[in-house]
């Protein structure tokens, strides 16, 4: 027993897990009388420059913000988040269960309609976070917990992030971020990640549930994740014949080396697994997954199901001044999404006011579409920008700086959606009027995204010329010891291991 009580009310009792962002301990929840998982976190402790601290600090937070976006009954719930002295801390649902890596020790061999079920749940649970847009990064048999009615739950959102390249490649020690057994080609070289990357962990996960071991193992992370690059998959019915053949070349086409040949979503591969899911008979016992297709939302025995919680009624929306002043007041305190919320619901009252095309309306919607941004809902942000830019173009010209800027957040959110070819296709179209403007750091970067997203797409001869290249120009204009070039030796170097030179 800790005994010590974090945010004046939650009681630490046992550490059930550590990893990168901290430990998880299990503890009491003394106001409302429950067990609860809260996460712990010091950057001071860390080693390094001040500025490493703060940026893990800045990740918590954000984790804790996207975290709570995201509403599904297969992704653990935050309940709580705040600081405590040097700390800071995450309260979320304590989750009751066994983790998938020890339920398929103990299940060996693992029965294949369960495998189908577990994934089936996952594929779930993926289109949700990635419809964010997060990706998990990190998704593997000791991040899933099977519940006792047989529902899984993934946990450990905790190096997910809003789809950010700058701290999508590395952490902070300068490895790539997940597991190497159960990580995608791409992010083991360092490249723009996507809703793919989570595909391909599944595929990992699929065929380990299938065949008792991951596809490719090793001594060392650097032979496994080589692996990952060249080594074909073993077909899963090469160890069980008695997988079915359309659930082996689902597992294959979700192991695709290039990003491009993987299926287009979770949602595609759901509907992949529909035909196999189990279709009749009772639930073999406790913790079996096949529980929620054979019985769906059906009672655990001996269990009351508890009320609905009331809804609230609804709340009439101020005028258009009151709610400017409330959302700069929003602002101020960091609640964006609330600034969000009023922000979209005023700006139709304020085009009927004022016009769509008035001053007024563009600032309000110009804050919209940066809040959003800001907030990482990335989808709703994408039109918003891409109307400003299309307006501003229309009335200052294609080089205007500000038409500019819209597109380049229009190819950062196309970018952090996983949109790849298409956020690579406008950094390239934007590229020429960098080339010889002011601002050399919006240059660099627009060539390093562009970089990295063909690294991602598979493109290897392609990202490394450009990298290169890029790695040239940044040390004669910086000195080699900036942190940019410094960077870029790094990412080549990483190539250079993996053997992905040309």
């Amino acid at each position: 027993m800790n005994g010590r009580v974090i945010g004046g009310r939650y009681e630490l009792s046992t550490v059930i897990g550590q990893g990168g962002m901290g430990q998880v301990w299990t503890a009491y929840d003394g106001r409302l009388d429950r067990r609860v998982a809260v996460k712990l976190l010091r950057p001071a402790t860390l080693s390094g420059p001040a500025t490493a601290a703060e940026e893990l600090r800045r990740r918590f937070v954000r984790e804790c913000r996207v975290t709570a976006q995201v509403d599904h009954p297969g992704l653990v719930t935050v309940h709580d988040a705040g600081s405590e002295g040097d700390d800071l801390y995450l309260v979320m649902q304590y989750v009751d269960g066994a983790d998938l890596a020890d339920h398929l020790a103990e299940h060996d061999p693992y029965p294949w309609p369960w495998a189908v079920s577990v994934a089936a749940q996952l594929c779930a649970v993926l289109a949700a976070v990635h419809a964010v847009p997060i990706v998990h990064r990190d998704l593997k048999p000791r991040n899933v917990m099977v519940r006792p009615d047989g529902t899984l739950t993934v946990l450990d959102l905790g190096v997910a992030s809003v789809l950010d390249t700058d701290t999508t490649r590395l952490t902070q020690t300068g490895s790539p971020i997940g597991s190497p057994a159960y990580m995608a080609p791409e992010q083991a070289m360092g490249g723009a990640v996507g809703p793919y990357t989570d595909l391909y962990a599944l595929g990992i996960l699929l065929h380990e549930l299938l065949s008792g071991n991951v596809p490719f193992a090793g001594s060392t992370a650097l032979g496994v994740l080589h692996r990952h690059l060249y080594e074909p998959p073993l077909p899963v019915r090469q160890l069980r014949p008695e997988v079915p053949e359309a659930l082996e070349a689902l597992v294959l086409r979700l192991l695709a080396k290039d990003p491009q040949h993987r299926p287009s979503g979770a949602h595609e591969v759901y509907e992949a697994l529909l035909p196999l899911l189990p279709a009749r008979g009772a639930p073999a016992g406790p913790l079996d997954p096949t529980r929620p297709f054979l019985r769906p939302h059906a009672p655990w025995p001996d269990r009351a199901s508890a009320p609905a919680p009331p809804v609230a009624p609804p709340v009439a929306r101020p005028d258009v001044a009151t709610t400017v002043d409330e959302v700069k007041r929003l602002l101020g305190e960091g609640s964006l999404t609330q600034a969000v919320d009023l922000l979209g619901s005023i700006l139709p009252a304020a085009a009927a006011e004022h016009g769509e095309h008035s001053p007024v309306v563009r600032i309000l919607r110009k804050q919209y579409a940066t809040t959003l941004m800001d907030d990482g809902q990335y989808r709703r942000a994408l039109p918003e920008l891409r109307r400003l830019a299309e307006d501003r173009a229309a009335e200052a010209g294609a080089a205007d700086a500000q038409t500019l800027q819209f597109r380049y957040e229009v190819a950062l959110c196309l970018e952090q959606l996983g949109e790849t070819a298409a956020a690579l296709a406008e950094y390239r179209a934007l590229l020429p009027f960098h080339e010889h403007g002011t601002d050399q750091a919006r240059f660099f970067d627009i060539r390093r995204r562009i970089g990295n997203l063909l690294l991602a797409m598979g493109d290897h001869t392609a990202a490394h010329q450009q990298l290169q290249a890029l790695l040239y120009d940044t040390e004669r204009a910086y000195g080699p010891y900036h942190a940019l070039p410094t960077e870029l030796r790094r990412a080549l170097t990483r190539q250079q291991q993996m053997g992905r030179l040309p």
